[in-house]
């Protein structure tokens, strides 16, 4: 793992190891400004309408796959499950569009476009394969493998019958002049 990497991974999980603590310790605040979107497509997505406890389990999995994140064990997949964390949290907490307080759509915006700017590392981090090919490259590699093998077995079994009717035929023609 490069120094950039050891340094920029747990820098980018701090928030949510932070956040996925206050969430599990304090889930009534956030509770009460999830309801609306949890009311809204929870039903859509068969989730419960325990808000108290969806807010919990969105603590549980920020905080796990930031502290997965942070100490670089499988990063790609905890990247994206705090990817996924972070989309209704934005949407849900930094509705700015839905203020109408100048000064209160700025303060959301501003939150809106951190989130933002979060997302973009999340994804960035992904789909960093540090330097080594992709699972993509490496299926792509495995399925042109597995067609040079079946190209090879049926030339090899093409070679083989020629070999066998011509051996069929020396066979016959010995037997053929043992007979005369």
């Amino acid at each position: 793992m490069t120094l950039v990497r050891r340094v920029a991974r747990p820098m980018l999980a701090a928030m949510f190891v932070v956040g996925g603590l206050d969430q599990l310790k304090h889930p009534g605040g956030k509770a009460a400004t999830a309801r609306p979107l949890v009311e809204r497509v929870g039903p859509r997505l068969g989730l419960g309408d325990d808000t108290e406890m969806l807010v919990r389990a969105n603590g549980v999995a920020m905080v796990g796959a930031g502290a997965l994140l942070a100490l670089g064990k499988l990063p790609r997949v905890a990247s994206t499950v705090l990817a996924a964390t972070l989309v209704p949290t934005t949407i849900a907490a930094h509705a700015y569009w839905e203020k109408q307080d100048a000064q209160e759509r700025e303060k959301h915006k501003v939150q809106f476009l951190k989130n933002l700017g979060l997302l973009g590392g999340l994804l960035l981090a992904a789909v960093d394969t540090e330097g080594r090919p992709g699972l993509a490259y490496r299926a792509r590699l495995l399925g042109e493998s597995a067609q040079r093998a079946a190209r090879t077995t049926r030339r090899e079994a093409r070679h083989a019958a020629h070999t066998a009717r011509r051996e069929a035929r020396l066979q016959a023609a010995r037997a053929h002049h043992a007979v005369s």
